[in-house]
């Protein structure tokens, strides 16, 4: 009957002198990181106040607070395992033993950690930028760590790694203070071109968003059988583009049926030997 009794005592020696204390490290390491994680927000949200009164721009702001988060909570996680008695030493060798090895596995990754940084030294585009590149075009919302989130004209959120993004061709359009919309449009033979530019410019005055300097221009492009084709050019501010073209077709279309334009017809062209009968 003995036996029971001192399995039991068995028990209770291992819950008492092992169970308990590690559980209690455990909730320890737990509320730990829980009053950590409420420090690092803080600290961000301090970071970010400062360096928006400092008019740093958005783009570095996004890209500090992701950097200084991923570093404290790693600086937080050793001082956490160290103060519950886990050795850091040894731990900070298996750290860097690991980070070689996802190092090699994940070179993508890393690159893309790399070629954010190079973006934001280099500065191809800032937050808020329409942009062209790696097949997608929309607005920049924010260039993370590993990658850049840019929203498309149908309002769709693309996640692009910063590695594609730097080592691909950017077109930005918003860079520039100043764009030129071009309007292309087709005329009928019958219709003098210099003539059709001066009747387009009146209608294309005072759109939205064009700019007062350099003025509206009009040149001639093309010769096809359908006619001649002009280009008619605003110079307008970057954000207002869009509605500018919109504005400026709904004019065009307006002036050409009440000027009466003839509409553009295909003219057929014979050789000169056509209709010769054959002796």
């Amino acid at each position: 009957m003995s036996t029971p009794l001192i399995e039991i005592s068995q028990i209770e020696h291992l819950l008492r002198n092992y169970a308990r204390p590690f559980l209690m490290k455990v909730v320890g390491a737990f509320i730990l990181w829980f009053l950590a994680e409420l420090l690092i927000k803080s600290l961000k949200r301090i970071l970010i106040r400062a360096l928006e009164r400092k008019s740093v721009d958005p783009t570095l702001v996004v890209y500090a607070k992701h950097s200084l988060g991923l570093g404290l909570k790693a600086l937080a996680l050793i001082l956490i395992l160290g103060i519950f008695g886990v050795e850091t030493t040894s731990f900070s060798a298996i750290l860097a033993a690991a980070g070689v090895a996802i190092g090699v596995a994940w070179s993508g990754l890393l690159s893309n950690f790399a070629a954010g940084i190079f973006l934001i030294l280099f500065r191809p585009f800032k937050l808020g930028d329409l942009i062209q590149a790696a097949g997608v075009t929309g607005v920049v919302r924010e260039i993370g760590l590993f990658a850049t989130s840019i929203d498309n004209g149908e309002n769709l959120r693309h996640f692009v790694g910063n590695n594609k993004l730097f080592s691909d061709t950017i077109l930005n359009y918003s860079r520039n203070e100043s764009r030129i919309a071009t309007f292309r449009i087709q005329l009928a033979h019958s219709v003098d071109p210099i003539e059709a530019i001066e009747t387009l410019k009146p209608f294309l005055e005072g759109i939205d968003g064009a700019n007062a300097a350099p003025m509206i221009s009009g040149e001639i492009t093309e010769f096809n059988p359908m006619g001649t084709v002009i280009q008619m050019k605003i110079p307008c501010q970057p954000a207002k583009y869009a509605a500018l073209v919109s504005e400026g077709n709904r004019r065009i279309s307006r002036a050409l049926r009440e000027k009466s334009f003839p509409i553009p017809e295909i003219r057929a062209v014979f050789p000169a030997s056509a209709g010769r009968s054959e002796s």
